[in-house]
């Protein structure tokens, strides 16, 4: 390590992904290990938020353990500690907040509370740590759809969400619905790749003339259009009803982002979420950035899901301004972005 390195170990637990990593000046990744609980909750074709709150208690203590391990140092070398605080499920929010500030008052270092949406959204300053503002960021994952257009690392202000389910979330129910395995999105992709979606059409969705999106007037359009072509005696492929709804999902979220673009007169666009792991989502983005000159950051795949280098990555520039928590601080299952 360099001297006067800023090296901040950051926890997330937000969910169902137990996490730790350390990251120097908000940019160098040393370690990023991500235990996953996937294999538990598929069984219930979901999160469970008691059984995922006893897994994060069981892995947090190995997985900060290794954390260290790969970034080849000791406790007293740490500069900070950063956790999640919300929002998230509770208790899993809980599990991760106690481990921190236990490390905050041992080592006697700064404890930095991060919001979770706007970690996401410094998963791209760890690829690109030179991004400009202002910008335009949209998150998508399994609990959240927002746009966040962004004037400096403290000014984020949530300009549109979703009214309803979040693209994630709609991405699970309707692959519930189509027998496909947990979690939805990466099993619709996966479908779609040998689908047609001009074979299962479904209503174009009405946009609303803001920036919110609402998808579960889609998941039922799906449910609804399957059941009347089966009356009707067609056979419907499920590739085919995959490759219609994912290419329904990202349009509309195309259709959102670059128009939060146009209305803030701003060249850059980030995306965040686990959802803009999705390989379809990510060509149509880029060609249309192409199309309208626009510069897109996307972070790799591995940083678009729930991970604690974003939170580290994030803390380093609460770090910059003093921006610290007391030992108090609580989790909030619902925090506000503003």
């Amino acid at each position: 390590m360099r001297s006067g390195d800023i090296l901040i170990l950051g926890l997330e637990s937000s969910c169902d992904e137990t996490a730790a990593a350390v990251v120097a000046d908000g940019h160098r990744l040393l370690s990023n290990v991500v235990a996953s609980q996937v294999e538990i909750h598929r069984r219930f074709g979901g999160v469970v938020p008691e059984v995922a709150s006893r897994q994060h208690l069981r892995a947090l203590n190995p997985v900060i353990e290794l954390a260290l391990e790969k970034a080849g140092l000791g406790w007293g070398d740490l500069t900070a500690v950063a956790v999640t605080r919300g929002p998230g499920l509770l208790g899993s929010l809980l599990m991760g907040l106690m481990a921190a500030k236990t490390l905050a008052f041992a080592l006697g270092k700064p404890l930095i509370a991060v919001h979770h949406i706007r970690a996401h959204i410094y998963a791209n300053f760890l690829t690109h740590p030179r991004i400009r503002f202002p910008f335009v960021a949209l998150v998508v994952s399994g609990g959240h759809t927002d746009l966040i257009y962004a004037t400096g690392h403290s000014q984020f202000r949530l300009v549109g969400s979703t009214r309803d389910d979040a693209a994630g979330e709609a991405f699970d129910k309707v692959a519930r619905f189509l027998g496909l395995e947990y979690p939805g999105g990466p099993s619709i992709e996966r479908k779609a790749r040998e689908g047609n979606p001009a074979a299962f059409p479904l209503p174009r969705l009405r946009s609303s003339e803001d920036l919110s999106t609402s998808f579960s007037g889609l998941k039922t359009a799906v449910i609804y259009r399957w059941r009347q072509a089966q009356a009707r005696g067609e056979k419907v492929r499920v590739e085919d009803v995959a490759a219609s709804f994912q290419n329904t999902v990202v349009s509309v979220l195309e259709e959102k982002a670059f128009a939060a673009v146009r209305a803030f007169r701003v060249p850059t666009l980030l995306l965040a979420g686990g959802v803009t792991a999705n390989g379809y989502l990510r060509e149509r983005f880029l060609a249309r950035a192409r199309e309208e000159n626009i510069q897109l950051f996307l972070p790799p795949p591995e940083l678009c899901t729930d991970n604690a280098a974003m939170v580290a990555a994030a803390a380093y520039y609460q770090f910059l301004r003093g921006d610290f928590a007391s030992l108090g601080v609580s989790a909030e299952a619902n925090l506000p972005l503003d």
